[in-house]
């Protein structure tokens, strides 16, 4: 007999290892199945329970109670004062009178004075320039002997007129004579010749004086456009000169400036009303300098374009008197000028720095806390800002820089003694 266990399969092969052999695959399948699901939670949930114990074990923080430190501030008390208002504007110095010098009759320019040169300084008076007169002198002896001429045709019909009464008296004739028979028409014809030959003879001379040119007033000269020895027309451009007697500096100004410094449209300076006094500055050659004049008249209309209203400022003898410290206003200087304007009675002011933005100050209260305030400002500049309201005289406001402001907020005032201290202090140590 032969075992069951041992019988051979068609294909060689024992039957038993066969089924051994097939189950070994599938528990090597559910080993890798538990590895890579089952070990990754056990791990996570390993991480979970570790944090929650290192949670349980940390120790448990001091509470502090917030402590809100004071910001030290500068301050500065609020003062009640009459002001008189300012307006800063800035114009170009421009002479009133500028001429150009400009023959009536034409020659041969035979002079020309030395003064007569770009920045050459004349008087009133001073001859600047000559044209060849002889051409002139004749007409002018030519003219003479005319009016000779015509006195001698006048004279001899005034003669024969009464040689003419005479003999009609003589004669006895009734009546009055003609006029005609007195020659009255042929005197009137030697007077008008006579006449005529004056005007010539008066025309001659003009045109010989207009040789000459003098100046008109006491001046500089600003270009010269001929040499001596050319030859000029009438109505040649010899060259532009201008009167240093009075300077003008048309400054612009805005509906705000006129209202601070009390102008009006069309004004005049007048007996009663001088005119606004004015201050002008400007760096010359690297001197400060300034000037003094007054505001005499405004237009009588706003500029379309800029919607500016220019007012004219006068300066008398600006080469002389008027200079300062011999430093002239000279034409085309560009100045700064300072306008006294109105004047205030009782007005708030405050430093500039104590300004934040257009119309807020930071109150320093007496409880040690900052108030914002909301004020009316009527007018500022680098130093002070002057208001109409919102404050009381003798409260403090802060001049200081400061930040993160709220109302309320918890601040120090320092004395400028100590602030200037701290301030050295940490200057040396940079050192």
């Amino acid at each position: 007999m032969t075992d069951s266990n041992n019988t051979l399969n068609p294909s060689g092969y024992k039957s038993d290892a066969y089924a051994s052999s097939g189950d070994l695959p599938r528990k090597k399948l559910w080993v890798w199945r538990v590895i890579v699901f089952v070990l990754p939670a056990l791990v996570l949930m390993a991480a979970i329970v570790g944090f929650i114990a290192m949670g349980a074990l940390k120790p448990t923080p001091e509470e502090k109670e917030d402590v809100v430190k004071a910001i030290p501030v500068l301050t500065a008390n609020t003062s009640q004062e009459d002001v008189t208002l300012t307006v800063d504007v800035q114009g170009e110095v421009q002479p009133r009178t500028k001429i150009n010098l400009v023959p009536q009759v034409g020659g041969l320019v035979t002079y020309m004075s030395p003064k007569f040169i770009e920045g050459g300084q004349f008087n009133k008076g001073d001859l600047l320039v000559r044209i060849e007169p002889t051409e002139y002198d004749l007409r002018v002896t030519q003219a003479r002997a005319e009016v000779a001429q015509a006195e001698t045709q006048l004279s001899r019909e005034t003669s024969e007129s009464l040689i003419a009464r005479q003999d009609w008296e003589e004669l006895g004739r009734n009546g009055n004579p003609s006029s005609l028979s007195l020659r009255e028409p042929q005197m009137a014809e030697a007077k008008a010749r006579l006449a005529s030959a004056n005007a010539r003879l008066a025309e001659a001379e003009l045109q010989l004086k207009r040789t000459s040119l003098y100046a008109p007033f006491t001046g500089r000269v600003t270009i010269r456009h001929i040499d001596q020895g050319e030859f000029v027309s009438a109505g040649t451009r010899l060259g532009e000169i201008y009167s240093t007697e009075v300077m003008d500096v048309r400054l612009p100004m805005t509906n705000e400036d006129l209202r601070r410094a009390g102008l009006t449209l069309g004004f005049e300076a007048s007996n009663d009303n001088p005119g606004l006094p004015v201050t002008l500055s400007a760096n010359v050659a690297g001197n400060y300098s300034q000037w003094d004049g007054r505001i005499v008249r405004t237009d009588s209309h706003f500029d379309s374009r800029t919607r500016v209203l220019y007012a004219y400022v006068e300066v008398e003898d600006p080469f002389g008197g008027g200079a300062d410290n011999g430093t002239p206003l000279a034409p085309g200087i560009f100045v700064n000028a300072a306008i006294a304007g109105q004047k205030l009675q009782g007005a708030l002011v405050v430093p500039r720095t104590a300004l934040r933005g257009d119309n807020t100050v930071y109150v320093a209260n007496a409880d040690d806390t900052l108030s914002i305030k909301t004020v009316s400002v009527v007018s500022s500049n680098r130093e002070q800002a002057i208001l109409g309201g919102g404050l009381a005289s003798g409260e403090k406001v802060v001049t200081s820089p400061i930040r993160g402001v709220a109302d309320g907020m918890k601040i120090e005032v320092v004395e400028p003694t100590k602030a200037v201290a701290f301030k050295t202090s940490l200057e040396g140590g940079k050192k």
